[in-house]
């Protein structure tokens, strides 16, 4: 990991809040999370609690999830994103919150998923948030990320029109802070996936499927 300087960019609140809807339209249909909700509601049984992190306007994960009858909690730190996710998907709950403080509910989810929550902070932030989401997997249950892998810190970049400064781990340290938090990790890779709108380059995109044993 790098020494580069700590974020000095808008938060993630404040990105998120100006963004808002136009998010779902520029990451419509990434085939990577589609297969990782269907790998999710394949595993789970009826009625199983889900907390979506990260998420966003409720689609696709909170939505996907709700209508396969589980019970889904979702926390965003973007109250513009949570007042989308209420109005989109009235079957789900969400909540506005930081991951870097949340505190699940006794017992923690059957399942967890996050995609793409954890990139908008320092990197030590990223290496700590990651074990915190994973440590909400319920003894049995399972987890499923993405993220943008790297060994990035403080990186200034100009994403959907603002300026945020970004980092991120390299992809062997994501499945190691995982597996140290007691999660096994049974599928991962990469894939290219090309956002919608004028101009949008090519991101490379990260994805784990994991569980923790009974």
């Amino acid at each position: 990991m790098s020494d580069t300087p700590q974020p000095r960019g808008a938060s993630a609140a404040e990105v998120f809040d100006e963004v808002g809807a136009r998010y779902e339209e520029v990451f419509a249909d990434v085939p990577g999370q589609l297969a990782a909700l269907d790998w999710l509601t394949g595993r789970l049984a009826p009625a199983a609690r889900v907390l979506d992190v990260g998420s966003g306007t409720g689609r696709p994960a909170a939505e996907t999830l709700a209508r396969a009858g589980f019970a889904v909690t979702g926390i965003d730190v973007s109250a513009e994103m949570v007042r989308l996710a209420r109005e989109q998907v009235p079957a789900a709950r969400f909540e506005q919150a930081d991951v870097r403080t949340y505190r699940a509910p006794d017992g923690g989810f059957d399942a967890v998923c996050a995609f793409f929550p954890l990139l908008v902070m320092d990197q030590p932030e990223v290496a700590e948030s990651l074990a915190r989401v994973a440590s909400w997997v319920a003894p049995g249950g399972s987890f499923a990320m993405a993220t943008v892998p790297g060994d990035i810190r403080g990186l200034d970049i100009v994403w959907m029109g603002h300026q945020v400064t970004v980092s991120s781990l390299a992809t062997d340290d994501q499945l190691r802070v995982l597996e140290e938090a007691g999660l096994e990790v049974v599928h991962h890779h990469s894939a290219l996936y090309r956002p919608h709108g004028p101009g949008a380059q090519p991101e490379e995109h990260l994805y784990v499927h994991a569980h923790r044993p009974a």
